[in-house]
């Protein structure tokens, strides 16, 4: 599963802006997860009520809220002040966990 394969999935939910899905370096396959990003957040919310669970590929997948990792927060106190609109865009971010891809 790649990026355009999240979008298709989740774009019967709501304006998708990104999608991806995370790659080991070395092998270039799947780490098991993913994210996806709403232009709203209502249909984000709509997305992880409806997708997660929901079988992919025949495989169950979770859904959740991204999290800000403060371990890759390096540069943040050097950057100019986040716009509105990047800080609800931050807020929009869907998780998907897709073990099995």
């Amino acid at each position: 599963m790649r990026g355009n394969d999240l979008r298709e999935e989740f774009s019967p939910y709501g304006e998708i802006v990104f999608a991806r899905v995370n790659l080991d370096r070395e092998t270039k396959r799947s780490k098991g997860f993913g994210f996806v990003e709403f232009a709203n957040a209502d249909d984000a919310a709509k997305a992880k009520a409806e997708m997660d669970g929901k079988e992919v590929r025949g495989r169950a997948i979770k859904v959740d809220f991204a999290k800000e990792d403060p371990t890759k927060m390096y540069n943040k106190a050097e950057r100019a002040e986040a716009t509105e609109a990047k800080v609800e865009a931050e807020e929009d971010e869907t998780v998907v966990d897709e073990n099995a891809f």
